[in-house]
């Protein structure tokens, strides 16, 4: 009588099992380097939102008054909000400006980024 060539039943499912594994394992990572890449480009966008908002504030060339305002930022498609706060310092010539871009359109939104900056009389 010859003898069996072949794997059994039991080693195939094992090497499956094995398989399936690192085929999971695989696809979490790749679904971790997708959202971290989305994030980025998230963060890219609300600083250029923020930078600009900063911009505009510094090209008005008077000191702002205080106080908060919120305005909409679009860029590549992404609603953003920008939310600038302009706080007085202990110095009358400067203020405090902080530009805070969150996510979406309405409600509380996500926050994204925070960007401050201190500006004074020209």
């Amino acid at each position: 009588m010859k003898s069996a060539r072949g794997f059994t039943l039991i080693e195939v499912l094992v090497a499956l099992g094995v398989v399936a594994l690192a085929l999971t394992t695989g696809l979490q990572a790749s679904n971790a380097l997708t959202r971290t890449a989305e994030r980025q480009t998230e963060q890219w966008l609300a600083t250029l939102c923020a930078e600009n908002t900063l911009t505009t504030l510094r090209l008005q060339r008077q000191l702002p008054g205080t106080g908060n305002s919120e305005s909409a930022c679009q860029q590549a498609g992404h609603d953003l909000r920008v939310r600038v706060s302009v706080l007085p310092t202990p110095n009358p010539n400067f203020r405090r400006i902080d530009a805070t871009v969150l996510r979406g359109a309405d409600g509380p939104g996500v926050r994204l980024l925070t960007l401050s900056t201190v500006q004074g009389r020209f």
